[in-house]
């Protein structure tokens, strides 16, 4: 039994990206970007107006009133290079091109319009409402970095730079396989004596997809050696990331271990923390496979401290940042530790950290408002209301 340190260290160490595709933007929502996105084209292509108005000659309009002949208009869309006659004026409209001798446009609210003619009693502002070429960005600028998750912000960006498609991080394919006797169906339990549903797979299939995996299958099974059998097979063969929900403790109805075939090439067999201890890594036939407890908030835990920096650097992203500890202070006081590292469970208020009272490794109804997860080091003395803790955000 290791550290969870030297666990989480181990982890991190196999989460190394798995390839590289190329996507079309439409598809590409999600994912993490393999190649810097860079611009195209510039933006603006050429100075285009900020507002609906008049372009015109600074000097024709710096003594007022004068009168200013239409020669034609400028919106959106039109091609560049119109030319502005001196002593006139050229109708524009928000995001048309320059005429080729403006240096201004007047707002229309400030010019009185007569047939073809534009009136400027005043004199304009310092604002010249001219969006200069470039003035956003450049030809061959990076507009979203390597690395960057495209969320809607980049996926803008990346839009504008005139790209049809990225290069993006190959997404993790996960196998779900939860073990267990007792597990039925949700909505089939309440009609079956001594079974419970089973809820772990639904959670962590959720935590999969929102870190950037995609669950190819979810599978149960009864505590069946010959069913689990075909089922690792099966996932060995079509996924990246075999994640096992149960038996993995070392009772005689436990298979999660030995439904593999060979003894697995452990990264690490278990950590000493609580909840959770009887999580595992492993490589097997150069897939990994993680084993999470079978108790609900220990498999959630130590999917939050060891599925989601195996996701992240399997999917591109750097694994480390996903499991950064920042100080919070506590609202309540915490009793002192054991000889385990332990992860507890806590709501965040405007007061600071409010630890559950109920912290059994089976609890599910905490999990729903539990967003913190605040970190016991083994030996801790009590902790008093206002002293500062270390916390994941869970």
């Amino acid at each position: 039994m290791i550290s969870f340190d030297e666990a989480l260290h181990r982890t991190i160490a196999q989460a190394v990206p798995l390839g590289v595709e190329s996507v079309s933007l439409s598809e590409a929502s999600g994912r993490v970007l393999a190649e810097p996105v860079q611009a195209r084209l510039s933006m603006p292509r050429q100075d285009v107006s900020a507002m609906d108005g008049y372009a015109v000659r600074d000097a024709d309009v710096s003594a007022v009133p004068v009168r200013l002949g239409v020669i034609g208009e400028a919106a959106a869309g039109a091609p560049p290079g119109q030319q502005l006659a001196l002593h006139s004026a050229m109708r524009i409209f928000t995001g048309g091109p320059v005429p080729d001798g403006a240096d201004r446009v007047v707002v229309q609210e400030a010019v009185r319009r007569e047939g073809d003619i534009a009136i400027f009693e005043h004199l304009p502002g310092p604002a010249r409402h001219i969006r200069q070429a470039g003035m956003d960005f450049h030809v061959g600028d990076t507009l979203v970095p390597a690395g960057r998750r495209l969320d809607w912000r980049a996926l803008t960006a990346a839009a504008a730079a005139d790209q049809s498609g990225v290069r993006v991080f190959l997404r993790p394919r996960i196998a779900i396989i939860a073990t267990g006797d007792e597990l039925a169906t949700p909505g089939e339990a309440a009609q079956r004596p001594g079974m419970i549903p089973e809820s772990v797979s639904y959670g962590v299939a959720a935590f999969v997809n929102q870190e950037g995996g995609q669950v190819v299958w979810s599978r149960r099974s009864a505590d069946d050696p010959v069913r689990l059998a075909t089922l690792a097979d099966d996932a060995l063969s079509a996924t990246d990331l075999v994640v096992v929900i149960g038996g993995a403790s070392v009772g005689d109805r436990d298979f999660s271990r030995s439904m593999f075939g060979a003894a697995p090439d452990f990264i690490f067999p278990k950590v000493a923390i609580k909840p959770g201890k009887p999580v595992w890594l492993a490589r097997i036939r150069q897939r990994l496979v993680l084993g999470l407890p079978g108790n609900p908030t220990s498999a959630l835990v130590t999917a939050r401290l060891f599925l989601a920096p195996l996701l992240a650097g399997l999917g591109g992203r750097a694994a480390a940042d996903t499991v950064s500890f920042e100080p919070v202070r506590l609202a309540g006081a915490l009793p002192p530790a054991g000889d385990r590292e332990t992860f507890v469970r806590a709501r965040l208020t405007p007061e600071g950290a409010v630890p559950f009272a109920n912290q059994d490794s089976s609890s599910q109804i905490t999990l729903t408002d539990a967003d913190l997860l605040l970190r016991v080091y083994p030996g801790q003395q009590a902790y008093e209301a206002g002293a500062m803790i270390s916390a994941l955000r869970f």
